[in-house]
């Protein structure tokens, strides 16, 4: 995948992906949260930190190298 296809793969991801991801991470916990059983306090802290960076690492690939310049751009005398 060329630098700019994976650019403009992540800026889609944070400005789609992201939002649509917290609405089902905030749907799953207040599922969760209004049971009738309640989960212990460290789980469910566990659940939010695993929602809140599990996300990140299915799709390291595409944000690595985003901050560099392109390496496919010829470089400028």
């Amino acid at each position: 995948m060329t630098y700019k296809a994976r650019k403009r793969l992540a800026l889609f991801i944070l400005v789609v992906g992201l939002p649509i991801y917290i609405i089902f991470a905030v749907g799953l916990m207040s599922y969760m949260l209004g049971q009738e059983i309640r989960f212990p306090v460290l789980v469910e802290l566990l659940v939010y930190v695993l929602l809140g960076i599990g996300w990140v690492f299915p799709l390291k690939w595409v944000f690595k190298g985003i901050g560099q310049n392109d390496p496919d751009q010829p470089p400028q005398p």
